[in-house]
């Protein structure tokens, strides 16, 4: 079974969402100001904080060089290798401070795990996904 991938997922959460937005945000837009009123703004509210976050995203992603790690795809097997060998391990260390540690291992795993696949072009498509949602979303409160 192939690895899971950290930027597959997120590229894929991505296309999700904006077929679902491509799809419906004629039909949210008129919603929107009737629910602010019911809401005190926070429809409007929740956008703005999503377009923050996105953004947040897009700055983080934008920050990513895969070429300035050496041997990135030996870490990424590494990483792997890690994963496999404390999840096997899981059911035996079941002290909640083991638990946690574990968790622990795996988030840094998952990360690390997923830049291996990190390429100029996988960047690139997160980023313009991310630039394509804002922009509906800033439609959306328009």
């Amino acid at each position: 079974m192939p690895a899971q991938n950290l930027f597959d997922d997120l590229k894929k959460a991505l296309n999700d969402f904006k077929t679902f937005l491509d799809s419906k945000k004629a039909v949210i837009k008129p919603a929107i100001a009737p629910l602010d009123q019911l809401t005190d703004g926070k429809v409007s509210e929740l956008i703005t904080t999503l377009i923050d976050l996105l953004n947040k995203l897009k700055d983080e992603v934008n920050k990513l060089d895969p070429s300035i790690v050496p041997g990135l795809q030996d870490v990424t097997s590494f990483s792997q290798s890690v994963k496999t060998l404390v999840e096997t391990s899981k059911t035996l260390l079941t002290k909640p401070e083991q638990q946690q540690a574990i968790q622990s291992v795996l988030d840094v795993v998952g990360v690390v795990g997923g830049l291996g696949a990190l390429t100029t072009q996988v960047k690139q498509e997160v980023i313009d996904l991310i630039q394509a949602i804002i922009t509906d979303l800033q439609f959306l409160k328009s």
